[in-house]
């Protein structure tokens, strides 16, 4: 029998997890490098070649313009939404996107939907791996603030990727139901999830009852463009003003660069995680940036990012009609809560230490393998009774939204109510399907359009049924029927930014290709991933002043080693190509020592003349 697993589809790093039948405990499945987390990046080789996780985000360094990340933050959304976004990337939309976002990678163009399902693919592999068995179903989970056009993306992504996308899960939910199941706690719950691209908030009600466990959302609210990257981009927009201002080096021609200032700035942040300062040096064309940055400077300079947090915690507990002190716990979910400042900010808000626990990494992906195995075996006795996040209605005369759905209803729900018509002799209803919490049609999303037939009469003399019905995983449908006549009319809601079945079908097929490719054609990718990244910092090292004092035999080996191994990339023998990488790597130590030796100089005498 197929095995049914959880999934964190997440924008820095995704994960996948399933429940131990023995223990009855979920777990989360580690990949080929040890780690369970699967950093969400889509690289594609010259060839075609398709590269993810891991070996793809090294490629963010070499390959900047092949290579992308975040694209959780492209799901779901129009051109018009991402246009000023992209200008941080390293990829580039595809001038011929009209409304579906097509992002270009070297000589091809996908779509969210695509670069997703080639995550979730290699996830699905990982456990297949793990349990030498096929996996065909899942739940995958979404941010709780995800509208209907977000949602569509993410079920075809997983559809894409060869998944029965048993249910949508909001992240929050399922982080509730890993907490709830590990911790054995009941009450009122607060869910603060901050990831690397999403922000969102849930109130919860635990209840246990002789039956089993209920874990009802009474409220949620949150911002899909909020999270760890704007931390990222925050750092990188200082760094970058201030090598402009003190060297007089714009770097928006060398992407590849900005990739490694990135890559600097994140560790930099992660370090002040846990020291109270760090240091950033990262060398540029014959000089150094180096930056003492303390954690106090740090905490100002992302102040108002936390801050916005706020706005959507605040309107959750407004809507679940609740105060903070009122709440039982509060649980951390999502990698950019391990920052002190926002445990701070959390504990002074709701006057309680938070919860952590539980990895803030792996809970959301636990708790997706809860629910997988509720829904595929009933392996715990409990309910899950999520809401959805945005208000669902029609327009009607004037422009103005008639609301059927309300936010924070109970789903599954459904909703019907009669209109009629506006104009005599009227031969059809225009349906249009709408989504937001706006008054009028115009500041709302729209979903879908479709038109009712009805016989002419005099104005308000029609009855049109319109009946919204809401499934568990927050997907819509609407159906219309005239009462009069029994005519009727539906839709499953496809968003314009959606893709349609024939699209879906298409890339089912072309996606056959890479479903089949073997264990050594990927081991060929990964070995020729780590040596381009080697031969990079080879070159990049090979150039610098510490290279200088290098004595002759020791910079001959080293460039006997490097044409070797770049003359075994344009083969096929992963063996020898690893074999190469290892040869390399034992020359260039003595280099990596010297560079090393420079690198705390410039350290200590940077410290020496700040105490002078």
């Amino acid at each position: 029998m197929a095995r049914t697993v959880g999934i964190d589809l997440g924008t820095t790093y995704s994960l996948v997890a399933y429940v131990d039948q023995e223990t009855g405990l979920p777990r989360v499945i580690p990949g080929p490098y040890g780690t369970p987390l699967c950093p969400s990046v889509v690289s594609v080789d010259p060839d075609g070649s398709i590269v993810v996780g891991e070996a793809a985000r090294r490629r963010l360094l070499t390959q900047p313009d092949r290579t992308i990340y975040s694209v959780k933050r492209l799901m779901g959304r129009g051109v018009e939404d991402v246009r000023e976004e992209q200008k941080r990337f390293s990829f580039r939309m595809d001038p011929e996107s009209t409304q579906v976002v097509r992002v270009r990678l070297g000589e091809r163009v996908f779509t969210p939907p695509e670069l997703s399902a080639f995550i979730l693919r290699e996830l699905k592999a990982w456990a297949e791996d793990h349990f030498q068995d096929t996996v065909d179903r899942a739940v995958i989970t979404v941010p709780a603030y995800f509208n209907d056009a977000q949602r569509q993306a993410t079920r075809d992504a997983g559809r894409l990727a060869g998944l029965e996308v048993l249910r949508l899960v909001n992240e929050p939910t399922a982080a509730a139901l890993a907490y709830g199941l590990h911790e054995q706690q009941r009450g009122l719950v607060a869910v603060y999830d901050l990831g690397g691209g999403t922000f969102d908030i849930s109130i919860l009600k635990l209840i246990s009852t002789t039956e089993g466990d209920i874990y009802q959302v009474l409220a949620t609210c949150g911002d899909t463009h909020l999270g760890g990257d704007d931390i990222d981009n925050r750092l990188l927009d200082i760094a970058r003003e201030e090598i402009r201002h003190r060297f007089r080096i714009d770097l928006d021609a060398a992407p590849e660069r900005i990739q490694e200032l990135r890559e600097a700035l994140i560790r930099a942040k992660h370090e002040l995680s846990q020291a109270e300062q760090t240091r950033v040096v990262f060398p540029l064309d014959g000089v150094v940036y180096e930056r003492r940055i303390t954690r106090a400077e740090f905490e100002d300079w992302i102040a108002s990012i936390i801050d916005r947090t706020f706005g959507p915690v605040r309107q959750a507990l407004a809507d679940a009609a609740l105060q903070p002190a009122q709440l039982d716990e509060v649980v951390l979910v999502g990698g950019s809560t391990r920052l002190p400042l926002v445990r701070r900010r959390v504990e002074q808000y709701f006057g309680r230490r938070p919860h952590t626990e539980l990895n803030p990494d792996e809970v959301v992906a636990l708790g997706a393998a809860v629910q997988a195995g509720i829904l595929t075996r009933g392996a715990q006795p409990m309910l899950l009774l999520d809401v959805t996040p945005l208000s669902l209605g029609i327009e009607t005369m004037g422009g103005v939204v008639a609301k059927l759905i309300p936010r924070n209803s109970t789903i599954p729900a459904s909703a019907q109510e009669l209109f009629t018509t506006g104009v005599d002799n009227q031969t059809g209803i225009e349906i249009h399907v709408l989504q937001g919490e706006r008054e009028l049609a115009r500041d709302c999303r729209s979903l879908a359009r479709f038109t009712l037939r009805v016989p002419p009469m005099p104005a308000g003399m029609a009855r049109v049924e319109v009946r919204f019905t809401i499934d568990a995983s927050g997907i819509l449908q609407v159906r219309a029927r005239d009462l009069r006549t029994g005519q009727e009319q539906g839709v499953e809601v496809r968003p314009s930014y959606g893709l349609t079945d024939a699209e879906i079908e298409r890339m089912l097929e072309e996606s056959i290709e890479y479903a089949e490719q073997d264990f050594t054609q990927r081991q060929l990718i990964e070995a020729r991933n780590e040596a381009e990244s080697i031969l990079h910092y080879t070159e990049k090292s090979l150039a610098s002043e510490a290279a200088a004092e290098l004595p002759d035999d020791d910079r001959a080996r080293i460039l006997a080693a490097a044409a070797a191994l770049r003359q075994a990339l344009a083969g096929t023998d992963y063996k020898q190509i690893r074999r190469l990488i290892d040869d390399l790597n034992q020359v260039t130590l003595p280099l990596a020592e010297r560079m090393m030796n420079r690198v705390l100089a410039a350290t200590v005498e940077g410290r020496r003349l700040e105490e002078l």
